[in-house]
């Protein structure tokens, strides 16, 4: 096959040279590669159905860390990282046509608003004569190994489970590439927006957070190394469902959510882990974890848009609730009946991230307790949270709402007995619960 002169990689959810599977293909198979990141405008700056901006301060702040890092590493290795701020369908269709460029690569997404994208520039590139070709990086497997199409994956996770866990192996991770060729031609590569562009003012982070969020490839594979290799993973299954603590739980999750580390990787990582140390429950329950994140975005490609819908997965509502703002801001104030609902959302305010635990106690208060729409809390975690992933979020909230995909999963808890349980001593209410909203 003959090299194409030039390919775009279009750098998306994956912002990370290990594990790349369409950079290393472009490598292969182009005699230059021109790696690109766009600032969507519309998914940074729009609108979530409560009012309030998609994206929030903590993961704007997050983003950009990132893509200063990937820049920081493509310059390393003698070329760079051309950014631009638009609607990617024209910025990057802009560049093929100004580069001549052959091909785009990119990652495949598959929700409402990012297929759109897909469509429009797959549409306009043909307009030039070239195409775009889409390859896998989000999933810890490649849905071409399941043992079942999309559209008939298994709604409830234990079948789920049962059919791929032992059956499907995870495919080794790719490497990260060492050398790029030389670019031939002139190319503006473009700024780094600020903080200020997104409509946010900079901020220093808060104090009380347990591990300051730092965005960027680096950062996450120097977390994994921490958390591994000073073997707090052998408590995770006892700790990764506390409130609080610097080492209950990874906190891996905003990496692998703008894809600075790979899934595949973690799971490298593990079973070498388990190679050394012997497996364990707590190996175990972090391979699951790692499973749940499949089985929510396998939900999300195969019900599409009703995710996002009253109904959700279901198609129809089990709940009575009301789309009441006035309680919806007392959520998210942590102005509620109950200290440490109000504490956690506190928290979740303050640093953009709260546990495990914390996120099923705020979510089914706010619908089990308050009544309140389950998408309306769905949209402020779009806003606020750093580790914002569509799929997990979304299909997550349709469980909360008794309209996801295994209504069993729907439970409320109460609030006084988990207080009692989580926090007997009140430290954490310490901690987080004020007066005012610290870093708001």
């Amino acid at each position: 096959m003959k090299k194409a002169k030039r390919i775009i990689v279009w750098f998306r959810k994956d912002l990370r040279l290990h594990d790349n599977e369409a950079l290393t293909q472009a490598l292969a198979n182009s005699e230059e590669v021109i790696p690109v990141y766009v600032f969507n405008s519309e998914k940074l700056m729009g609108e979530t159905l409560i009012g309030y901006q998609k994206t929030g301060k903590h993961r704007a702040k997050f983003l950009l860390e990132s893509v200063a890092a990937l820049r920081a590493d493509f310059r390393a290795l003698g070329i760079d990282l051309v950014i631009r701020f638009g609607k990617p369908e024209e910025e990057i269709f802009e560049l093929a046509k100004a580069t001549e460029a052959n091909w785009v690569y990119a990652n495949m997404e598959r929700t409402q608003d990012e297929v759109q994208v897909q469509n429009a520039l797959e549409k306009n590139l043909w307009s030039i004569g070239s195409e775009i070709q889409f390859f896998r990086g989000k999933m810890l497997y490649y849905t071409q190994d399941l043992p079942f199409p999309i559209s008939h994956s298994p709604d409830i996770f234990n079948s789920f489970r049962k059919e791929v866990e032992r059956f499907v192996p995870v495919r080794t991770p790719f490497d990260t590439p060492q050398i790029f060729p030389k670019w031939s031609t002139a190319i503006e590569v473009g700024e780094l927006p600020a903080l200020t562009d997104f409509g946010h003012q900079p901020f220093e982070p808060d104090e009380r957070n347990y591990l300051p969020f730092v965005g960027g490839e680096a950062a996450g594979l120097a977390r994994l190394e921490t958390y591994f290799g000073e073997r707090h993973l052998e408590q995770y299954r006892k700790q990764h469902l506390e409130l609080q603590g610097l080492n209950n739980s990874s906190k891996l999750s905003p990496w692998l959510a703008l894809g600075c580390l790979s899934p595949k990787l973690v799971c490298t990582r593990i079973k070498a882990y388990e190679d050394q140390h012997k497996s364990n429950k707590s190996t175990q329950e972090f391979l699951l974890e790692l499973l749940v994140r499949d089985y929510l975005r396998l939900m999300g490609k195969k019900y599409g848009k009703c995710i996002f819908e009253e109904g959700g997965i279901l198609g129809r509502e089990t709940k009575s609730l009301v789309a009441d703002e006035e309680k919806l801001q007392q959520w998210i104030a942590g102005k509620t009946e109950q200290p440490l609902i109000n504490a956690c959302m506190q928290q979740l305010a303050a640093v953009g991230y709260l546990s495990a635990k914390g996120r099923q106690l705020v979510s089914s208060y706010l619908v089990n307790d308050m009544h309140v729409d389950w998408r309306m809390g769905a949209a402020y975690f779009q806003y606020i949270l750093i580790d914002y992933d569509i799929c997990s979020n979304w299909v997550n909230w349709n469980i909360v709402g008794g309209v996801g995909p295994d209504p069993k999963d729907d439970k409320a808890l109460t609030i006084e007995n988990q207080q009692k349980k989580l926090d007997p001593q009140g430290e954490y209410l310490a901690r987080w619960l004020t007066d005012s909203l610290q870093g708001a």
